[in-house]
């Protein structure tokens, strides 16, 4: 099932199509819109970024969905009274030309739509995000958000991932543990990252053609733990045809760690999902087994019928165990991660 790439090569084929599907541990296929076979308006390109700690986070999207654009700032405290914010703009028919980079390791983006002014630069070294987003929320306010990622780790989970229709596809980077050092700001309140409160920085590249109508799992982790060492994990489903491989992986220090199949285990009652009652996460490997306590289901949907995009993010301190490919066992407590179920006609 698990089958990883390891050299260097184009992502599509001449058919549109992905040549080798599988994982890899760096970033090793080659992408280019240019060899896209789909109609422009169906290509989807995103980069998000989550930026946190035990006490609060920033999410940043940035994305180009063929026929809209959109940039969304939110941010959560996990303390005594939760609170999340959550804002987006929406351009019309992008169509590429915000130039997305074609390769995560090095490029520049930026974007204006409406009153959110969004840059996101990386030189290869350091990932500098920095912007603003007056009237927030429709406070007449302006959050301003100023954040650099550094020590990128050596691997990553990346996959490319086809879907059972003719010139689909999802190809993906997620780049969890970046360390952060910055701050955002809004109604006179600075929220600061770093390393003294162990804020670190997760990516989630994104470029493909997605099929219509899609639900996916995912769930995300990156913390320094008690004796200083750097773990994180991706966990995640729903992204197509996933015979080749699965994207469920752990990071220590750096190196990852391949998992095999893994199990949102959300609550429901009546025929509805229950996600801010305690979940569970289980593996068919055995190597991740964690018990979940919600504290923000962070959502803003979108429901035209014909277009829909259905976010449950649930952010909430994690428990258990996973196990690293050498058999070493990490044992995690209360930790902050962030977990979700979306629904997407698009």
């Amino acid at each position: 099932m698990q089958h990883e790439i390891t050299k260097t090569q184009k992502l599509l084929d001449s058919n549109g199509n992905i040549a080798e599907p599988g994982f890899a541990k760096k970033l090793f296929w080659q992408y280019d819109r240019a060899d896209i076979k789909a109609p422009k308006i169906r290509i989807k390109e995103w980069d998000y970024y989550y930026i946190g700690n035990q006490d609060y986070g920033l999410c940043l999207t940035l994305s180009d969905s063929g026929y809209v654009s959109c940039l969304t700032v939110s941010f959560l405290e996990y303390g005594e009274k939760p609170l999340q914010m959550n804002d987006s703009e929406i351009g019309v028919m992008p169509l590429g030309k915000l130039n997305m980079p074609a390769t995560s390791e090095k490029g520049d983006t930026h974007a204006k739509v409406g009153t959110c002014d969004m840059h996101f630069e990386n030189d290869g070294t350091v990932r500098h995000l920095y912007g603003t987003y007056d009237n927030y929320c429709n406070t007449k306010k302006s959050l301003i958000f100023d954040v650099k990622l550094t020590d990128f780790p050596e691997e990553s989970m990346v996959i490319a991932t086809p879907f059972d229709k003719d010139k689909h596809f999802y190809y993906n980077q997620k780049i969890n543990c970046m360390r952060a050092e910055g701050f955002f700001e809004f109604d006179g309140k600075r929220y600061e990252f770093n390393r003294d409160n162990a804020s670190l920085g997760t990516l989630d590249w994104g470029r493909g053609v997605w099929t219509y109508d899609n639900t996916w799992y995912w769930g995300s982790g990156q913390m320094v733990l008690e004796d200083g060492n750097v773990f994180g994990f991706n966990i995640g489903y729903g992204f197509g045809n996933t015979s080749a491989a699965s994207e469920n992986m752990l990071f220590y220090n750096g190196k990852s760690h391949k998992l095999e199949d893994i199990t949102f285990n959300i609550p429901m009652k009546d025929g509805e999902y229950l996600y801010t009652e305690p979940w569970t996460f289980t593996s068919s490997d055995g190597r991740f087994e964690m018990d979940f306590k919600p504290i923000i289901d962070r959502q803003s949907p979108l429901d035209l019928k014909v277009i829909c995009m259905l976010p449950h993010q649930v952010f909430g301190h994690m428990s258990g165990k996973a196990v690293l490919d050498d058999g070493t066992e990490i044992v995690i407590k209360d930790k902050l991660v962030f977990a979700e179920r979306v629904h997407n006609k698009w």
